[in-house]
């Protein structure tokens, strides 16, 4: 006699919400979805994934700053004194973890740079709004998209600038150490 293989209640909940998860996923269905060799997940593994790609789709793109409530909208720059300005910058930074949102190479700006940066970039930009645990956006504060010499000069390991250097056959700037170290909270691991 055999014994027959009867599924576990948590099993049967998994497919029952895989069911649910492409059902709701149909309607988004393009190439980036298909491309992903979902065979290689565990069931658990494959609902995390297609939850993930659903709060993706669903998420709102909004100006940072409305993220929060109420709304994020700390005094201009200018008219703050320095020692205003310290504080202040340490309070958005941290509210903005809370949203989990990580500033990224921030040792080469004063306070009042990286303020001003929050102030004028960060806080008008229109990102998804993604509501999942784990998720954090990143914001890459040298600038390195347009003009790489900011990373290269302080924060490029000297493998990553002997490649850059090697690649673009350019010069590289000195490697520097950043003139306002700071510790800003880390996306959590």
């Amino acid at each position: 006699m055999h014994a027959s293989r009867h599924p576990r209640s948590d099993e049967v909940e998994q497919l029952l919400r895989n069911a649910e998860l492409r059902d709701e996923l149909e309607r988004y269905f393009d190439e980036s979805i298909s491309r992903v060799n979902v065979q290689q997940f565990s069931l658990a593994a494959e609902n995390d994934f297609l939850a993930a790609m659903l709060a993706w789709e669903q998420a709102p793109v909004l100006p940072i700053y409305r993220w929060f409530e109420p709304e994020l909208r700390p005094p201009r720059p200018e008219s703050l004194s320095d020692e205003e300005l310290h504080k202040i910058l340490w309070d958005v930074i941290y509210k903005l973890y809370q949203k989990r949102i990580v500033l990224d190479f921030t040792d080469h700006l004063s306070d009042r740079e990286l303020y001003r940066l929050i102030f004028r970039d960060i806080l008008p930009a229109r990102e998804k709004k993604i509501d999942w645990p784990g998720n954090y956006l990143h914001w890459d504060c040298s600038g390195a998209a347009g003009d790489p010499e900011i990373w290269l000069r302080y924060y490029a390991s000297e493998e990553e600038r002997a490649e850059w250097a090697e690649t673009y056959n350019q010069p590289l700037p000195p490697a520097e150490p950043p003139p306002f170290p700071r510790q800003l909270p880390r996306e959590a691991e």
